[in-house]
């Protein structure tokens, strides 16, 4: 059963789940461990990238994490796929004739733009699904049934969440995809074990709780959770005008809730317990209890990139 965590401090330090593995980012260092198909695990270390100035701006700096993370993301995911696939993988086989010449005409940057592009298209089919959609829905509707202005905002909030809880239900069901989430439980678990100041070893790291409050899955829902709230000031006069609205705020949208998010990290009130609680309950979706070779895998993740101090990667 599990025990309630009990954080010593709150630290910066975490990642992602990937396809049999687990990306960690620390204050100068990214690590990302892999389960091999032999069973070893590969590890690949890299510096964490900097942003300056802009990495200090409140509201601004939301928007930049969001981007930036979703080609982390995905390039992360992709190379994991490939280490996890071993020697079932075969780059020429895999490579479609497009990439191929870009890699050999255009070289490393090219890729990497193509890499960048391949994250934002993802991004925007989410804005797509989750923005756009009910705004379409709801407008439409509005031309067969006149529902009022409050009866078109709450309808858009019902099926704004509606869709986005739908999404993950249905992605969970999927086998690689719940791996991935048992992943997920795996670097949570182990994150709480190195925020209580125990050693990082599988049996320690089993005993903690694999939801946490600083997840990126409670940052998606705090951004529908704001969006809901900022966009039921704009005009339904123009369904597609709303819509360009609702684009135009987005940053703006994952600014509010990257603040909302730092600060339910680094206080613990009332406030922050009740805003960070709809990010718990979302997690029973994404965070699922993983089995001894995730943790070990976690581990290996999180032990290259930990600062010698632990303030030093404080949240």
């Amino acid at each position: 059963m599990n025990q309630p965590n009990k954080e010593r401090f709150k630290t910066s330090v975490g990642g992602q789940a990937l396809m049999e593995g687990i990306m960690i980012r620390g204050p100068k260092n990214i690590c990302c461990a892999v389960r091999k198909p032999d069973g070893t695990i590969e590890t690949k270390i890299e510096p964490t990238p900097t942003h300056g100035v802009w990495t200090k701006i409140p509201l601004v700096r939301g928007a930049i994490s969001m981007i930036e993370s979703l080609i982390m993301g995905y390039k992360y995911m992709m190379y994991s796929a490939q280490v996890s696939m071993g020697d079932d993988y075969d780059p020429a086989e895999e490579e479609s004739a497009f990439e191929k010449w870009v890699g050999d005409h255009l070289g490393k940057k090219a890729e990497d733009v193509l890499l960048a592009a391949a994250a934002v298209i993802g991004g925007l089919f989410a804005i797509l699904l989750f923005t756009v959609l009910p705004t379409v829905l709801v407008g439409g509707l509005n031309h067969l049934v006149p529902l009022g202005r409050w009866g078109k905002v709450v309808l858009e909030a019902v099926l704004k969440v509606g869709i986005f809880l739908t999404y993950m239900v249905a992605i969970s069901k999927m086998k690689e995809i719940h791996r991935v989430f048992e992943y997920h439980g795996a670097e949570h678990k182990t994150i709480a074990c190195y925020e209580a100041g125990d050693a990082l070893t599988v049996e320690n790291v089993r005993k903690y709780t694999r939801f946490h409050p600083r997840c990126g899955t409670s940052f998606l829902i705090l951004v529908v959770i704001v969006s809901v709230f900022l966009y039921s000031v704009l005009p339904w006069s123009s369904t597609s005008l709303r819509v360009l609205f609702k684009l135009l705020l987005l940053p703006l949208v994952m600014g509010i809730s990257y603040e909302l998010l730092k600060w339910c990290g680094r206080s613990d009130n009332i406030a922050t317990r009740i805003i960070r609680q709809p990010g718990i309950w979302v997690q029973h979706l994404t965070v699922f209890e993983p089995n001894d070779s995730m943790i070990e895998v976690a581990i290996a993740a999180v032990t290259p990139v930990l600062p010698e101090k632990p303030e030093d990667g404080r949240w």
